[in-house]
């Protein structure tokens, strides 16, 4: 796609509302939130948030839009890379509606569509079918931008802990390791936010060389003539096949476990605003129910990303093909199924996310004493899964909860906002169509605590309050 002429001046004018509706919408504009001071006389930021992709950034504007103006967004990427889009997201496409909002938090002019409008032209935005993924990330640069939120690149979070009240966190920076001091901290860390990418324990046994998991960079032009083989049949699963095959390799195979493929979409029936806001205000009975059925239903592709790899005469998927071994023999990756077994030169493994608190360096210090949903929660035996009892266990505020009280009482100050959120909200730090619900229920928990902690200096403030609207005196006729 290329830009209209004018695309420019409709940006720029464009930025102009942005700014003129924040102006007549801020309201009310007085600061509020007490100062503190971090151990060396240096201010505290009141909200540090770990992780500059969409949900990092929207809640940086719902805080500054409260008023919590001292904050600081870190990302560990470089500029522009922050989030899969530039990396290993391998779609084409958003699987989303191109009219389902999130980051601009219900303002019309931040919308993606009032972007893309003002970029191409309102006939572009009628034509367009799905928003292209390069697009959405220019979107969320731009968005970062016309916003001014405070982000750091390049700085990556290695521990959190307790100093004084405070949250004390080690930061690795292009300059050197730093201390940041912060009252609250948000983890809005996407899909590896506690833990890692899953690789198969099978898969393991084979050397680097021949296999990735899907969050890898693959060099698929190395690929080129060569058989792959594609575990698992989520969406990701066929991107990656379909970018394999879009590279020209000689053949993919692509296994799925299941006899049939998951082709409902769970996600899409919990688009409403009831369910988004409200999942989170139910019993543990109730909200296990539907997540750990959604969760085992895991997310189905769209037919455009299955059609992506149809078409290709050297695509082809076997299903029942649950993993029983995996070995190298003369240089090439052996995988043996339930249905049969196959030999390729290359195996990417697409099985999704584990829960592994201690194999993230934020977590490393308190990952023993986070509550999980096994420590709440005992579904009936019909509806128990293991994989789902690990996910954490999370305060109304998104909050981490202790599992042995009184150990690490600090961690009630650090609010998880990533995938690993689902269990306890639903779709919420990985959904762009649950940001307008999930992220101002978060930022009201952080201000409510924020109000809380200090609320003996609002009331000495109130009771010293003694400015007169009015002059009492007598008016001639």
């Amino acid at each position: 796609m290329t830009t209209t002429i004018g695309s420019t001046a409709g940006l720029r004018a464009l930025e102009q509302q942005v700014r003129d509706d924040l102006a007549r919408i801020a309201h009310p504009k007085a600061p509020w939130v007490k100062p503190r001071t971090a151990p060396g006389g240096k201010p505290a930021y009141d909200v540090v948030i770990v992780g500059g992709g969409q949900c990092g950034l929207g809640t940086a504007f719902c805080l500054q839009r409260s008023k919590v103006d001292n904050i600081l967004v870190l990302d560990q990427a470089p500029r522009d890379l922050e989030g899969p889009w530039r990396t290993y997201s391998r779609m084409l496409t958003l699987r989303s509606p191109k009219d389902f909002t999130g980051p601009d938090m219900d303002i019309p002019s931040l919308t993606y569509q009032a972007w893309h409008e003002a970029r191409y032209g309102k006939e572009a935005w009628t034509e367009l079918k799905l928003i292209p993924k390069d697009l959405w990330a220019d979107y969320l640069l731009w968005y970062r931008d016309v916003l001014d939120l405070p982000v750091r690149n390049l700085c990556q979070v290695t521990d959190i802990g307790p100093s004084d009240g405070l949250l004390a966190l080690t930061v690795n920076t292009p300059d050197g390791v730093e201390t940041i001091y912060a009252r609250k901290v948000v983890l809005a860390t996407g899909q590896e936010g506690m833990g890692n990418w899953t690789l198969p324990a099978e898969l393991e046994r084979l050397p680097e060389h021949l296999r990735a998991r899907s969050s890898d960079m693959i060099d698929f032009e190395a690929l080129k003539g060569k058989t792959v083989i594609v575990i698992g049949a989520g969406a990701s699963a066929f991107d990656n096949a379909a970018t394999a095959l879009e590279a020209g390799v000689g053949e993919v195979m692509q296994l799925c476990r299941r006899f049939e493929p998951q082709l409902v979409q769970p996600y899409l029936w919990f688009t409403f605003r009831g369910f988004m806001r409200h999942l989170s205000e139910l019993t543990d009975e109730w909200r296990w129910r539907f997540m750990s059925r959604a969760l085992r239903l895991r997310e189905a592709f769209p037919q455009a990303t299955y059609d992506r790899c149809a078409r290709h005469a050297n695509f082809h998927l076997t299903t029942g093909a649950g993993l029983i071994d995996a070995y190298e023999q003369d240089g090439r990756a052996v995988v043996s199924t339930q249905a049969g077994t196959f030999t390729a030169d290359y195996v990417i493994a697409c099985t999704g996310i584990g829960m592994d608190f201690g194999a993230r360096p934020e977590l490393k210090r308190f990952a023993h004493n986070i509550a999980t949903w096994g420590d709440r929660y005992t579904p009936p035996d019909h509806e128990k899964e293991a994989r789902l009892s690990k996910f954490p266990y999370l305060a109304e505020d998104y909050a981490f909860e202790e599992k042995t009280a009184g150990e690490t009482p600090w961690v009630s100050d650090i609010h998880l906002f990533s995938i690993a959120s689902t269990m306890s909200f639903g779709a919420s730090g990985s959904s762009i169509n649950a940001m307008t619900t999930a992220i101002p229920k978060l930022v009201h928990g952080i201000t409510r605590d924020l109000f809380q902690d200090d609320l003996d200096q609002f009331w000495a403030d109130f009771q010293a309050y003694d400015v007169p609207q009015a002059v009492v005196r007598k008016l001639e006729a």
